[in-house]
């Protein structure tokens, strides 16, 4: 096995549109491990929205989680590096939001926020069954979510917003890094808009914890889909982008494999593992 780390994400890339992980995927990634390979998930959900399935693995150690945000050491509880949102700058961003017909949340100290009523509308912004069910099951309601970030005074991992206009959501993709340079902004499902900070990306998390595990960025394999992948696409020895990946990812990697439902990644793992 020629790379010492294997950096993936969930949604789009290893997990199924139903959000399941095959048993295929989960023999491969088992496989690279063997031949030496570091296996990290690398994803905008939480440590505790990463799919039971993967996350207890005997291989899963080290995570990358809210795109960037927090490098996690499951092993020893330890948080490697950190990025989030100043408070304030939470504020401002979620006072535009609030002109916007979307639901927003946030995550913070490793949970989800939203108000109760944003919650309570939820499944008329996200269509996509598995998506609603982890916003569900991931975010607790709080009366007004503003209110309740002012009374804490803590920064934010990540905020991110729903829609159900589409041409909308093109718009706020395209104007939001103008209003708001100091954040990051990005897309993992259809519906969503995913900001952090903008020293919270994949990409200078795979290197943060490259660093810290003395592997060359030259040794390390990364796949994705959406555009919260790119920099780590970019950042990696090698990158893969899925076959059903934004055309972004796609023109920024270096090879592109079959689509998640068709387990591109573990076809390639595979591949490289009996090479």
């Amino acid at each position: 096995m020629k790379y010492r780390l294997v950096a993936f994400d969930l949604d789009g890339t290893i997990l199924h549109d139903d959000k399941t992980i095959a048993a295929r995927s989960l023999r491969a990634l088992t496989a690279a491990h063997e031949h030496g390979a570091l296996i990290v998930p690398a994803t905008g959900r939480i440590y505790r929205g990463v799919p039971a399935a993967l996350r207890l693995q005997p291989f899963s150690r080290y995570f990358i989680t809210i795109n960037g945000a927090k490098v996690y050491d499951a092993e020893t509880d330890e948080t490697l590096c950190r990025a989030e949102i100043p408070n304030e700058l939470t504020l401002r961003l979620m006072e535009h939001m609030d002109a916007l017909d979307v639901i927003y949340d946030c995550y913070k100290d490793d949970w989800g926020y939203t108000g109760r009523a944003m919650f309570e509308r939820a499944g008329d912004y996200i269509s996509d069954k598995g998506i609603l069910e982890l916003f569900y099951r991931t975010r607790t309601p709080v009366e007004d979510l503003k209110d309740y970030l002012r009374a804490d005074g803590g920064s934010v991992q990540k905020a991110q917003m729903h829609f159900r206009d589409m041409r909308a959501r093109k718009r706020e993709l395209e104007s939001l890094p103008a209003l708001f340079p100091e954040l990051a902004v990005s897309t993992s499902v259809p519906s969503n808009i995913e900001i952090n900070i903008a020293a919270a990306n994949k990409g200078d998390a795979l290197a943060a914890l490259c660093a810290a595990l003395e592997i060359p960025l030259e040794e390390t394999l990364a796949f994705g889909d959406g555009t919260n992948d790119l920099s780590m696409i970019r950042a990696a020895g090698l990158g893969v982008a899925m076959g059903n990946a934004d055309f972004a990812v796609k023109a920024a990697a270096d090879l592109v494999c079959d689509d998640n439902e068709h387990d591109g990644l573990a076809a390639f793992l595979e591949r490289l593992v009996s090479a």
